[in-house]
């Protein structure tokens, strides 16, 4: 088990985001967490983060408990987060974007640098010296993938992955996960190109104004069409 999730709850000020979230991530596993905007994804993985600091509930990470721990203090055990709307350092160049958080606390035996983050989007080694707030939607997005991935993570997390962005590259990063997940990276993602997340993930869990509603693996869920139409048409 390398994320277990258990009650929680997050407020904001006076008003509660999160009722009783519940979520689990084995090793090696993709997880997607699924729902209509505004239902508690990102407040989830802030608390994950600690982004946001969760009310109560349990949040343990490899068996070790989180919840009340700095941001800073998360990322260095092991969490790499590509947050919703990227937020790539717009003044630095896509070298230096990746260079800034580079590190291997982890002691990774083949860890990732630039050479392999530049050699997964081939479409960033053309623009190395580019700065951040010129590239597009997609490089930047490649970029903040690319980003989470130098800090040599045991769990990636994504919050909106391929959002906005034109099909073809989506399914440049789509490709990219796949390669993650068969080289054994744990993934947390949320999206809303249902159809590529069903290819991807193990497992899904749905949520409903800040309440896990419905969890288990893909092929359940793809059978349960119920849980579709309930939870995620619009």
């Amino acid at each position: 088990m390398i994320l277990q999730v258990s009650s929680l709850c997050t407020y904001y000020g006076q008003s509660q985001a999160l009722f009783n979230v519940n979520l689990t991530i084995e090793a090696g596993q993709v997880a997607a967490l699924l729902g209509r905007n505004g239902m508690g994804k990102t407040t989830t993985i802030h608390s994950i983060m600690g982004i946001r600091t969760a009310s109560t509930g349990s949040i343990q990470y490899q068996g070790a408990e989180i919840s009340k721990l700095a941001s800073f203090s998360i990322a260095k055990l092991g969490l790499g987060l590509v947050p919703e709307g990227r937020q790539i350092f717009p003044n630095l160049t896509v070298r230096e974007n990746l260079v800034a958080t580079a590190s291997n606390r982890l002691g990774k035996t083949n860890p990732w640098t630039m050479e392999r983050v530049l050699t997964m989007f081939p479409s960033l080694a053309s623009r190395i010296s580019s700065m951040g707030n010129l590239l597009s939607g997609g490089e930047q997005q490649m970029l903040a993938i690319g980003r989470a991935l130098m800090t040599n993570p045991n769990l990636l997390i994504l919050d909106d992955a391929t959002e906005g962005l034109a099909p073809l590259v989506r399914q440049d990063i789509w490709n990219a996960l796949q390669e993650l997940k068969e080289e054994g990276m744990s993934i947390l993602i949320v999206d809303k190109n249902l159809n590529d997340l069903i290819t991807l993930a193990d497992t899904m869990t749905v949520i409903e104004k800040g309440v896990t509603v419905w969890s288990g693996d893909t092929g359940t869920f793809t059978r349960e069409g119920w849980v579709q139409e309930k939870y995620l048409s619009i």
